[in-house]
């Protein structure tokens, strides 16, 4: 099955491709069963979101999804319906497989003090809108749910008998059909939205003046250094030094209970680490280096690393999240979490908009790509700089004294070699007399003989070597 786009921003709506269903084809009849299947189709449980699914062909397959949050402002619901639907309808035509139908989530819990009924009237305008922009394109919304507090609604049907005015109660977590066709095809459900951007954002109320006032220090103290032309040489400190932090993570197995498990990773770096693998990160070609570390058996160590980077990005840094979390969404899916990645790349946009390489990566995710072409890339840029820097280590190295054999790298001279000099004999008899050859240049001399060129004394030969 398909997961959904993590965009965080309107304009960013790629569709994911559609995934044949897990073995054991399930068919949904109920607007109960539709929404006790969201997860699965995601991957995750959505909180505060727009959920859009295509339907395809006669059999209604599920198809492209999006997903987005829902506008705080009423007033940017109609802007935000529209494209929505031309969004996720252009896509799934682009394709060649334009949507027969749609079906429309709406989930947001209750805020305090408030209802899940009236979370559900309070957000009817909204689905009603939706309604409207797909059926302008010509495409019906066959079911508009509406998930709140573990209660669903249909906007669609009015038959109390399926569909109760107070809500019906969703299934509990893995027991319905779905949850059993998805377990048979390895499908995981990650947990809520809110749980997995939880890991990749500032704890809320923990104190961060420790963290600022480092990434101020590691401010003041690497930009200058960059800027004055030890570019090489910082990303070098960071790369190191992210070793050495990577080390610990491996040595200290994640915890069972995730939030325990991150809270003690925030242990195992110090805020002056964080700081200096922070701000040396945003080189574009020491972060793209970090990238190299997708594969293996410490990959799971190197997930956890990004993700206590980002968490320690607190204000004014948060724009500097946008490199570690980035990396935590190429890994994720580089190693087949494709939720994750989609959630951590939407942060790495939410951060910075314009971050060139998450949104590249979120637009190869969404469109299905296979992450093994760029994992190549990066192995033969590993593997070329590895032969590069031997071919370095080895020019460095002194040849003997008395000795210029040997393989010269192409390009870079070896230093300064001893070359044996011989003695010159003073030519004698025929030897002295000059011998004239198809390459000589005849010059008048007396009697308009021939004479040859002038030899260079030794000590002009000697002064041009």
């Amino acid at each position: 099955m398909a997961n959904h786009d993590e965009s965080a921003r309107p304009a960013h709506l790629p569709v994911s491709p559609w995934e044949p269903p897990p073995p054991g084809h399930v068919t949904l009849r109920t607007p109960a069963e539709l929404a006790d299947a969201l997860p699965y189709l995601l991957g995750f449980h959505p909180n505060d979101s727009i959920v859009l699914m295509a339907l395809l062909g006669e059999q209604k397959r599920f198809g492209g999804r999006l997903r987005l949050g829902i506008p705080a402002a009423p007033e940017e619901w109609p802007e935000v319906c529209d494209q929505l639907a031309e969004t996720l309808v252009t896509n799934c035509s682009k394709r060649g497989t334009p949507p027969d139908g749609i079906v429309l989530y709406l989930c947001k819990d209750p805020a305090d003090g408030e209802t899940a009924q009236a979370v559900m009237e309070r957000l009817r305008p909204l689905a009603q809108r939706l309604r409207i922009a797909c059926g302008a394109l010509d495409v019906p919304v066959y079911e508009a749910l509406c998930l709140s507090d573990g209660r669903c609604w249909s906007y669609c049907c009015s038959d109390a008998r399926c569909c109760s005015p107070e809500g019906v109660p969703l299934a509990i977590p893995g027991t319905s059909v779905m949850a059993a066709a998805a377990a048979y095809a390895g499908i995981r459900v990650r947990g809520s939205l809110r749980e997995m951007e939880a890991r990749l954002m500032p704890r809320a109320g923990q104190t961060n003046d420790e963290q600022k006032q480092a990434l101020d220090a590691a401010t003041a103290r690497l930009v200058p250094r960059f800027l004055g032309g030890e570019c090489e040489a910082v990303r070098q400190e960071t790369l190191d030094l992210a070793e050495q932090v990577l080390r610990r993570f491996d040595e200290a197995p994640a915890l069972p209970d995730k939030e325990e498990s991150d809270v003690r990773d925030d242990t195992l770096v110090t805020a002056g680490e964080v700081a200096s693998l922070v701000i040396g990160l945003q080189d574009r070609a020491a972060r793209d280096r970090a990238a190299e570390w997708m594969e293996g058996p410490r990959t799971p160590a190197v997930l956890r690393l990004w993700r206590a980077l980002a968490r320690r990005c607190v204000p004014p840094y948060t724009e500097h999240a946008a490199a570690p979390l980035t990396l935590a969404g190429w890994v994720a899916w580089s190693t087949g979490e494709q939720a994750e990645a989609r959630v951590a790349l939407g942060r790495a946009l939410t951060a910075d908009p314009d971050y060139l390489f998450a949104q590249l990566l979120q637009h190869a995710c969404n469109e299905g790509l296979d992450p093994e072409s760029l994992r190549s890339c990066l192995r033969q840029e590993r593997a070329d700089r590895a032969l590069c820097e031997a071919t370095v280590e080895a020019a460095d190295t002194p040849a003997p004294a008395g000795r210029t054999d040997g393989p010269r790298p192409e390009g870079r001279p070896t230093g300064r070699a001893t070359v044996p000099r011989t003695r010159r004999r003073k030519p004698s008899g025929d030897a002295a007399r000059p011998r004239r050859t198809s390459g000589d240049a005849p010059v008048g001399g007396p009697g308009g003989k021939p004479r040859m060129r002038r030899q260079p004394d030794r000590r002009a030969a000697r002064d041009r070597r």
